[in-house]
């Protein structure tokens, strides 16, 4: 008899994911954003620290195209992941958790951050 209970390829991108759902994905990606720039942060801190010419260097490495698009990724990162902290902190004292504030507030989050990223990424 042939097993019926195998298991399902389920396609992820076929689902439609209601917009808080979303938005909880995206505060973890951007938490994982924020740890994987530690290295960097560190690595800048420590050669701006050693001396003049370290600090030249480090203000070099910071012109570099590359690290500018990662510096802007990090800083939408920051933003994003405050911008939900709060919103989940709301969440916990019982304001905004019916439905329809819930999705109002998440798609606020979603808006806000890129927009407040491009405002402080312009002063870059």
């Amino acid at each position: 008899m042939p097993n019926k209970r195998r298991p399902v390829f389920l396609n992820l991108l076929q689902f439609r994911f209601p917009i808080p759902a979303i938005m909880s994905i995206v505060h973890r990606a951007s938490g994982a954003v924020m740890v994987l720039a530690v290295p960097l942060f560190l690595y800048l801190l420590e050669i701006s620290l050693s001396g003049e010419a370290g600090f030249v260097r480090a203000a070099e490495i910071l012109d570099c195209g590359v690290v500018r698009f990662l510096l802007f990724f990090f800083i939408w990162g920051v933003i994003h992941h405050l911008l939900a902290g709060i919103r989940y902190l709301l969440i916990d004292f019982d304001i905004g958790v019916d439905r329809e504030t819930g999705t109002r507030s998440a798609w606020g989050v979603l808006v806000a951050a890129p927009i407040l990223t491009l405002l402080l990424g312009a002063m870059l």
